[in-house]
C-alpha cells in the first residue's frame, strides 16, 4: 500500500507541473489544433483524469468521481468537439489535482474490491487496482509529451 500511495502523490505532483506548463496560455490557446493533430492541449488535460476515472472506478465497478462533462467527451477515442470555455477550463485543472485527493481517500478506505483485467495495447497487463494505479504514470507521461509538442505549436 504505501508504493500506491507514493504513486498516487507522483501522480498529482505531475498533474500540478502540467497546470504550471499551461499557466500563461489563452483559452484560444488551449482549445487551438494545430495542422498534423486530432486534439488539444485542454482536450489532453481533461483525458488525464477521465482516463484515470476510467481505469480506477469504471474497472473496479464503481460510479466515477467526477461530473459527466469530466468524463466521457474526453475518454480515448474521442476529440475536441466543442470550443471549452475559461469557467469550464477552470474547473477541469481543478477537477486534475482534487480526482488524485479523492483516490488516495478511496483506495484507503477500501473501496476498490474487484477490478475487471485489462490488457493494454502497450503490452501490459492490468490485473488490479494496484495495476492500473501504476499504470497512470505512463499514460500520463505520454500525454505530457503531447502537450509540450502542442505548446511549441500554438
Amino acid at each position: 500500500m504505501p508504493d500506491t500511495l507514493a504513486t498516487i502523490t507522483q501522480i498529482k505532483n505531475t498533474r500540478a507541473f502540467v497546470l504550471e506548463l499551461v499557466k500563461d496560455l489563452t483559452t484560444e490557446q488551449l482549445n487551438k489544433i494545430p495542422s498534423g493533430f486530432n486534439n488539444n492541449m485542454i482536450w489532453n488535460i481533461a483525458h488525464l483524469t477521465a482516463a484515470q476515472q476510467n481505469l480506477c472506478y469504471e474497472r473496479s465497478g464503481l460510479t466515477v468521481t467526477v461530473i459527466e462533462e469530466h468524463f466521457s467527451p474526453f475518454l480515448s477515442g474521442t476529440k475536441p468537439e466543442n470550443f471549452i470555455e475559461q469557467t469550464e477550463i477552470d474547473s477541469i485543472f481543478d477537477t486534475l489535482l482534487t480526482s488524485m485527493d479523492r483516490l488516495t481517500t478511496d483506495y484507503l478506505s477500501g473501496i476498490f474490491l474487484k477490478f475487471d483485467p485489462w490488457n493494454k495495447r502497450y503490452g501490459m497487463k492490468l490485473n488490479s487496482i494496484e495495476d492500473a494505479i501504476n499504470f497512470i504514470p505512463f499514460h500520463e507521461g505520454m500525454h505530457i509529451g503531447y502537450i509540450m509538442a502542442l505548446k511549441k505549436l500554438v
